[in-house]
């Protein structure tokens, strides 16, 4: 059994997101940004992968990518989530300082094409390296009355999806 594992991106995200305070925190979260809707960008194959891993995509509305968090500078045990409350553990946030630097995101699959995906609901920065994707299966994947723990409070006392959109730069 192996202590270690190498990844390689099999494609990288093409996003309007240069920067992480352009990009939402969620992807169904777009107030605060830029344009306040649903952003759209393309996952670009590496060259040499073959169209025949990703052709059968066609049909599906959403996919989830598993993409690397390559801009992420370390990470601590507790962090403090954007909408507030205090610290919470790291593997209780989605935060992008993990002890490995994986993410998850479930985006809308607007097309297949050549060499590439066309996505809605991009919250990935520009360049992101995508580490595999996964349709998103709703009978599998859904599971809407599952309690989400301290976030269950947040949204009891903020409303639900009273998530902030990207934060800015702070003055002077």
């Amino acid at each position: 059994m192996s202590d270690s594992f190498t990844f390689q991106p099999i494609a990288h995200a093409r996003s309007p997101y240069a920067r992480r305070i352009d990009a939402p925190h969620q992807p169904t979260v777009t107030q605060g940004t830029e344009s306040g809707s649903a952003a759209e960008g393309s996952i670009v194959f590496v060259d040499g992968f073959p169209a025949a891993a990703f052709r059968d995509l066609e049909g599906f509305e959403r996919i989830w990518l598993l993409f690397a968090f390559d801009r992420s500078e370390g990470w601590k045990s507790e962090v403090r989530p954007p909408r507030g409350g205090g610290k919470r553990s790291v593997l209780a946030t989605r935060s992008p300082h993990r002890p490995n630097a994986i993410g998850l995101s479930a985006v809308e699959l607007v097309a297949v094409e050549d060499h590439a995906l066309r996505v809605r609901g991009m919250d990935l920065l520009d360049g992101t390296p995508i580490l595999d994707i996964k349709p998103y299966v709703p009978y599998a994947d859904a599971f809407a009355q599952s309690r989400a723990g301290w976030i269950d409070a947040i949204d009891a006392a903020q409303g639900r999806h009273s998530a902030p959109g990207p934060r800015r730069p702070r003055s002077g």
